[in-house]
């Protein structure tokens, strides 16, 4: 900008003058109205969303009931945006399959408790006025002698079909939970549960080989074997399960209850910032060091620490003896938790193919916009405006600026002095698949930035640490240019400002249509200079033609 001239602000006096004679204008011309946008009209960026789609519309109160042989657990997702809602999410530690292996039937206490929780879960669902409750069966319930009569007095007593799978569906189902949050993924799917142990290898986006194994921590621990002798069986078993998989040198995707007990107590030892364990990561050498800390401490006190309950926690010491010998033999690149496994396979299995391919972060930020933000499609607009300032960034940092601009105005009714922590917190503690923890912590910068010029005084300064200097600088840029972005609030169809960055001069021009130079006040232009501070940046400001 010029030196003289100016006025308190700091614009150019000329410039100011010129902006409010084209204001007065453009009111007086009506240019005001507000009409939607058709999101389809931009497919390369924006594609339309599917949630209106009856097809998916169709997924919406979906539930699905996991008999398995630790716990019974109902889910009604609102499955229509791509990432499961949980919209109801019920679990009942039973027990059935304790004891199995010793009397060949489930445990009685077990069976009580499971008909109760499985009566209850039926009702729930009448209640919802919602279609047929998805029931599945497990390990404990095929293995048991009484398994087939079980499910014919749960259908007697409450009308609830269960079905019972061998491992290889149940192996499939899990991965394909994986790939709800994963989609295209590839790697191992490691499913544990009470009674037994699955792998699935998964590679573009499809279930290859599976296999069923008999590693569950409850039937380990009824074999009665000494530790070496129990050593050995589990190697011999690992043993076979690679010969039947082949090689897997990639990721490994860690499901199941003991896992995520695990993953919990690595938190813990790390001093990890964000507990959020969908899409945590490990390296070998992390899970040989969280093995070694279980085994060095009281487990009352880890389970005090992690919240994991006492039956859960019981099975940790036998579930970490499986997972030590997994990493050994398949020595994979690095390791994962999945939140999402069999419940979600499910819902999976019911996805058209259509909403299978789509990113499912992009897709819940686009429901999310349509259902709680104030102008509905302004998201794009919004993207188009800051997206000169990344021309250069890779596709996995473009979706997350767009996942930003869809949520940048969600949060609007938390109360003013809030506002930037309830984005934050909803950015980094939302059931989102596609997310890995440090794009969590960048997205929910972003959108602290949205609304707050610093961050120093942010209660979530540890969450900061995950992010290095280039991203924090990143997250800042974008989070402040949909600050100012949001200033130039109009009508879908308009002609908005533009953003013109020379990266080489350090040099941010903003270009004023006839329709966006009312828009551009005193807050508007203060907002401009703190996005130029953050870029480093000289300004320069000019209508559209000059």
């Amino acid at each position: 900008m010029a030196d003289t001239g100016k006025d308190k602000a700091g614009w150019p006096v000329d410039l100011v003058a010129r902006i409010a004679a084209k204001a007065e204008q453009t009111i007086s011309e009506s240019h005001m109205s507000q009409t939607p946008h058709d999101l389809s009209q931009d497919r390369s960026l924006f594609s339309q969303p599917l949630f209106d789609d009856p097809r998916a519309r169709a997924l919406s109160r979906v539930g699905v009931v996991d008999v398995g042989s630790n716990s019974v657990r109902l889910v009604i997702f609102d499955g229509a945006a791509r990432s499961p809602a949980y919209f109801f999410n019920e679990k009942i530690m039973c027990g059935l399959g304790a004891g199995l292996a010793e009397t060949g039937r489930l445990n009685p206490e077990g069976r009580s408790r499971a008909l109760a929780a499985l009566t209850r879960f039926q009702a729930i669902a009448s209640s919802m006025d919602m279609a047929p409750l998805t029931a599945v069966a497990t390990a404990a319930v095929r293995d048991a002698e009484d398994g087939a009569e079980f499910c014919a007095e749960v259908l007697a007593r409450t009308g609830l079909n269960i079905h019972i799978i061998d491992g290889a569906e149940e192996a499939r189902l899990s991965a394909q939970g994986v790939l709800l949050g994963w989609p295209g993924a590839y790697g191992l799917v490691c499913d544990i549960g009470g009674s037994s142990m699955e792998l699935a290898e998964i590679s573009d986006g499809t279930v290859g080989r599976r296999v069923t194994s008999p590693l569950g921590p409850l039937k380990l621990d009824a074999l009665g074997l000494s530790r070496s002798a129990r050593a050995s069986h589990i190697r011999d078993v690992v043993r076979d399960l690679h010969a039947q998989m082949g090689a897997q040198r990639d990721r490994l995707f860690l499901v199941g209850g003991s896992w995520r007990a695990i993953a919990r107590i690595d938190m813990l030892r790390r001093k990890y910032p964000l507990q959020v364990l969908h899409e945590y990561q490990m390296t070998v050498e992390d899970v040989d060091a969280t093995l070694d800390f279980i085994a060095q401490n009281d487990l009352d006190t880890l389970r005090s620490k992690t919240g994991v309950s006492s039956t859960r926690m019981s099975l940790v010491p036998l579930a970490t003896e499986v997972l030590s010998r997994v990493i050994k033999v398949f020595d994979p690149a690095d390791i994962a938790l999945s939140s999402y496994g069999i419940r979600e396979g499910m819902l999976y299995e019911q996805m058209p193919q259509e909403l299978r391919d789509r990113d499912p972060l992009i897709e819940a930020c686009h429901f999310t916009e349509r259902k709680d933000a104030r102008v509905p499609g302004f998201g794009r607009v919004l993207y188009d405006f800051v997206m000169p300032l990344f021309a250069d960034v890779p596709q996995s940092t473009r979706r997350l600026i767009k996942a930003a601009c869809l949520l940048h105005d969600v949060t609007w009714r938390a109360h003013p002095d809030y506002r930037a922590e309830v984005c934050f917190e909803t950015a980094t503690r939302a059931n989102l698949g596609g997310l890995k923890h440090q794009e969590r912590v960048f997205l929910g910068l972003a959108l602290l930035h949205r609304y707050k010029n610093k961050r120093d005084t942010s209660r979530f300064g540890q969450l900061f640490a995950l992010l290095d200097d280039s991203q924090l600088r990143q997250a800042e840029v974008l989070g402040k240019a949909m600050r100012f972005g949001a200033m130039l609030w109009m009508k879908h169809d308009a002609r908005p400002a533009r953003l013109d960055w020379d990266a080489k001069a350090r040099r941010l021009s903003l270009i004023l249509s006839d329709e966006a130079a009312p828009l551009f006040g005193e807050v508007a232009a203060s907002r401009f200079n703190a996005l130029c501070n953050a870029l480093n940046a000289t300004s320069d400001v000019r209508l559209e033609g000059d």
